[in-house]
């Protein structure tokens, strides 16, 4: 584990002194191994080694570039939802540099990978770093997520999480209506410059919350964007640092249900809930929370369904992890889980990803996150 983290800072700090040379070595060794289509080893490394003595870095093969970002998700330990790693469409935007290039394609990411509500597993790549160059990056945790603003009271109006994050749009002149959902704009980083993008309306897919039994969720006003697409980590591969590359795949409901709209510090609507379905709240006893936080699941996986957007529910998802797991197993690799992040937030027992142990190793390719923008993320995409 420590050598692990030693070779991802490395490659996420970007180190003047170059690529680490035999954490080239063992990418290209694997995706050799894996891709025995791609003819023997040797010539390709002995070039891949020739260009870091030459120029401190190298240049991955689209098939590398591929390869690498499907295997950093398939080595995702918190993420649940890796059977379909495989599927992961990549698209390849190392050439784009500037702000605009970059909010075009993030815009373009999002219509690609929404698909009209039939979510799509995508990355799209920028720049790598490279020895004493840095390469842009997206501040954003998400391509879309909504703002917290504060209230000369203390409290603040929208998500909690984000009102840091608010302000500093704000400080680069964004001017939001000062909803509860207002999308936030996109901040990247280009060149020790960092660059206010908003986003158009007509990429921003977003489901309105309502409940299948109960008409007064809907006057709630509560609502979710369709695609969850992480965009403020590393991906690394084989020593490389790509700082900008956003990725997707599709909300399993509890990410929403149990932790967007239910923590306390967040949209934190279960006691509102629970009022209106007339629980007493003076006691916990009465396991108010529970039943509130259960209707609260149940709407949103109604409201994805209804409205033709691509969602799990956490028991299917468990057991696909669980043929996932096996798939590994049987391939004679390791499958890396965090337990506290595999196991939903709902009813964690009933589901067979309780019930046994795992391998928390840490493996490369690698999603990391960057020392000065790191941040939690609810979501386990």
């Amino acid at each position: 584990m420590g050598t692990w983290w030693k070779r991802v800072a490395k490659a996420v700090q970007n180190e003047d002194e170059g690529v680490d040379k035999a954490a080239a070595e063992e990418f290209i060794r694997l995706y050799h191994a894996e891709n025995p289509s791609a003819g023997s080893v040797r010539p390709r490394l002995r070039d891949v080694l020739a260009e870091i003595d030459r120029t401190g870095s190298y240049t991955h093969t689209p098939g590398e570039l591929a390869f690498g970002a499907r295997v950093a998700w398939r080595n995702s330990s918190r993420c649940i939802g890796r059977l379909y790693w495989k599927s992961l469409r990549i698209r390849d935007r190392r050439h784009v540099d500037t702000a605009d290039g970059i909010t075009d394609e993030c815009v373009e990411h999002l219509r690609v990978a929404g698909n009209k509500g039939r979510i799509r597993p995508t990355i799209t790549v920028f720049a790598p770093d490279r020895p004493g160059r840095r390469a842009a990056r997206i501040r954003n945790e998400q391509l879309i997520r909504y703002a917290g603003h504060r209230q000369p009271d203390g409290s603040i109006v929208g998500d909690p999480l984000y009102a840091e994050f608010t302000d500093q749009a704000r400080a680069l002149g964004w001017e939001p209506p000062g909803g509860r959902f207002d999308v936030l704009p996109l901040l990247i980083d280009v060149k020790g410059v960092t660059e206010l993008r908003t986003l158009p309306a007509e990429v921003i897919m977003e489901v309105p919350i309502t409940h299948p039994h109960y008409p007064w969720f809907g006057q709630l006003g509560l609502r979710w964007h369709a695609v969850p697409a992480i965009s403020n980590m590393c991906l690394e591969i084989g020593g490389l640092c790509y700082p900008a590359a956003p990725f997707n795949g599709w909300y399993m409901g509890t990410e929403i249900g149990a932790r967007n709209l239910a923590d306390t510090d967040r949209y934190d609507q279960l006691p509102l809930i629970a009022r209106h379905l007339g629980m007493d709240t003076s006691n916990e006893r009465t396991l108010w929370r529970d039943h509130a936080l259960v209707e609260l699941n149940v709407a949103v996986l109604h409201s994805f369904a209804e409205a033709g957007v691509t969602m799990t529910d956490h028991h299917t998802e468990a057991r696909r992890f669980m043929t996932h797991l096996e798939k590994e197993e049987r391939s004679g690799r390791v499958c890396p889980a965090d337990w506290s992040w595999i196991v939903p937030p709902l009813s964690g027992a009933l589901t067979p990803v309780f019930h046994r142990y795992y391998d928390d190793v840490r493996l490369t390719p690698a999603f990391a996150h960057h020392p000065a923008v790191a941040a939690p993320t609810t979501d386990r995409t």
